[in-house]
């Protein structure tokens, strides 16, 4: 039993690549392009690249765009287990990426059907021949999709599943509140935040610091640090430090996704917490240079 199941947002990323100062009131070069994105699916798509065998996803996308979403997931090796919303469009995000700032991105967000994740849309039969469930953050900012991202960990746990999070966001983790956010997750076995993330969930603004407080909560966590690399924290104190390979940066979207599923796909084979996030790393590079947030 080796399968992972990755349940959150698939969602369209509209990505618009620019290089001049934007200019308020009037236009702005760009480059843009249309492409399937949201951290669960962008997560999924690096485990299969990494070697997961078995990778599926559970999410909610509009009708019309369902078919072009499944096929992009298939095409990365992933089974898509994804709930059509007649009611409700794919989420979309438009990523402002600043070619002058190392592909630093900016994300303007629209939730759409990938929030509406219902516990209707649950089954603990999902979790047949999984070895690992991973939540994304996003489930956790509307009440409909944090019900069945309870569910889901409910059933992980009586069946002996190891549970992760990715934060994935300072916004809405500050908006929804930081002691809500941490009750939600509380089951989680594994913590995938980056260095902004752990800083708001724990008060303190040393990474080493934030990955040690957070590790106390969960048995493993792991926070990534960008060009850095990242810090591996368990039971109180930071046990590895992993450097990043140095890659020149075009677009960071889907950096902290790309760790997430070479984390687990290395994870998932039997590596060690520092083997994965050597693991992790080197998907992130990779990720960080090329456009979107999938695998090229």
């Amino acid at each position: 039993m080796n399968g992972l199941l990755l349940v959150g947002d698939v969602v369209t990323d509209v990505v618009a690549r620019h290089v001049e100062p934007l200019s308020p009131g009037t236009d702005t070069a760009a480059r843009i392009r249309v492409l399937p994105g949201g951290a669960a699916a962008n997560a999924a798509c690096w485990a299969a690249r990494s070697g997961c065998p078995d990778v599926r996803l559970l999410g909610r996308v509009g009708v019309a765009e369902a078919a072009w979403h499944e096929a992009a997931l298939r095409r990365a090796g992933v089974r898509p287990l994804l709930v059509r919303d007649a009611e409700a469009p794919t989420g979309t995000v438009v990523v402002l990426v600043d070619g002058r700032a190392g592909g630093e991105r900016t994300f303007l967000t629209d939730g759409g059907a990938a929030l509406r994740l219902a516990p209707a849309d649950w089954s603990p039969r999902l979790l047949d021949g999984v070895a690992h469930l991973h939540l994304s953050g996003y489930l956790f900012f509307s009440a409909t999709s944090r019900d069945t991202a309870a569910l889901a960990t409910a059933a992980a746990r009586e069946r002996g599943v190891r549970v992760s999070v990715d934060p994935a966001s300072t916004g809405f983790v500050g908006g929804l509140g930081v002691d809500r956010f941490l009750a939600a997750v509380a089951g989680a076995d594994v913590l995938f935040p980056n260095a902004g993330e752990a800083a708001l969930l724990t008060g303190l603004s040393a990474p080493e610091a934030a990955a040690a407080a957070l590790s106390r909560r969960h048995r493993l966590v792991a926070v990534t640090l960008g060009p850095q690399g990242a810090l591996v924290a368990e039971a109180g104190e930071v046990v590895a430090r992993v450097p990043s390979p140095q890659v020149r940066p075009v677009d960071t979207t889907g950096a902290g996704d790309a760790f997430t599923g070479g984390f687990l796909a290395a994870r998932l084979a039997g590596a060690t917490a520092a083997e994965a996030a050597a693991a992790g790393c080197r998907a992130g590079a990779e990720a960080v240079a090329v456009a979107g947030g999938r695998p090229a």
